[in-house]
């Protein structure tokens, strides 16, 4: 990739990237321009925005006041933004974890198959992106119903004499992020774990290594790569998901995501809905380069 830059003119440069940098501008930094202006001007009367635009820092200070609108005639609870964040956070980590816990084995027994039965496997992690995620979520919730798939399997087989209270609590929004989500866990660290040269477990159990030994310090440490970029694929859509908690919560799960949907739907508040939208963006963004930036420093030390 690299020799076919070298000996370009600038003008022939500007020709090749100027399409991807016109793309990137157009439907990536406009859109977060437009969302940042928002932000700084105040609510129409009937919702959207003032015309002409008002400018103000009050849906900024509303997020760390943390007041309920006017009309609800409710007092401020200076905890009630933060503690949503903070539930989202703490339901992205849970859902993360899980994600890696389920997805390093997976993957490692994808890239230990012969090639044939491998690619096969392989379809059958992606055969869920042929089909909207939306439809996915809908299925799942039929399947964790009262009357639904896994509760008439367990009580005709008489594990169970009544139906299990599957949906509309946390537990079932987690269950519906990892099954949305496991699919960007497996992809990347199969990704990583298939490059990975397994003779070096050998190497390191002529050493007198026990496997479990050699997989902490020799093959997870080489695969990190892979279980950061799943880390990162999961965590950050997982954090702003709206749609999942919505159906699986039925309402009862708040997360950051569900509540900006709320602003720009239901309460037709578009400046707080984007002052929020920026604040979960930064702090995303300043996690994860603390983390890659930590977690590089690490994998360097353990190779």
């Amino acid at each position: 990739m690299l020799k076919f830059f070298r000996g370009k003119s600038n003008w022939q440069l500007f020709g090749l990237l100027s399409p991807g940098a016109l793309w990137i501008l157009l439907f990536f930094n406009l859109p977060i321009l437009i969302v940042l202006f928002i932000s700084f001007v105040e609510r129409g009367r009937a919702g959207g925005i003032k015309i002409p635009p008002v400018y103000t820092l009050e849906n900024y200070s509303q997020l760390f006041n943390a007041c309920v609108s006017e009309f609800a005639g409710t007092a401020c609870d200076p905890f009630l933004y933060i503690g949503i964040f903070g539930n989202s956070v703490r339901i992205g980590l849970i859902v993360t974890l899980w994600c890696i816990l389920l997805g390093y084995p997976l993957s490692y027994f994808i890239a230990k198959q012969k090639p044939a039965w491998r690619d096969a496997l392989m379809i059958l992690v992606i055969i869920p992106f042929w089909t909207n995620f939306l439809v996915r979520t809908y299925a799942l919730k039929q399947v964790l119903a009262a009357e639904g798939l896994l509760n008439s399997f367990l009580m005709g087989i008489g594990i169970i004499s009544q139906p299990l209270d599957l949906l509309f609590n946390e537990s079932a929004v987690v269950i519906g992020l990892i099954y949305g989500y496991l699919p960007f866990a497996i992809l990347p660290m199969y990704a990583s774990i298939e490059k990975f040269d397994h003779t070096l477990m050998e190497a390191a159990a002529d050493l007198g290594a026990p496997p479990r030994r050699a997989f902490w310090r020799v093959m997870l440490p080489m695969t990190m790569p892979g279980v950061f970029a799943a880390l990162v694929l999961v965590f950050v859509p997982v954090v702003g998901a709206f749609i999942t908690p919505d159906i699986m919560g039925g309402g009862k799960v708040e997360m950051i995501g569900t509540l900006i949907n709320r602003q720009f739907g239901v309460a037709r508040n578009w400046p707080f809905g984007s002052a929020m939208s920026l604040i979960l963006m930064l702090l995303v963004l300043i996690g994860v380069i603390f983390y890659f930036r930590s977690s590089t420093e690490e994998t360097r030390r353990a190779m």
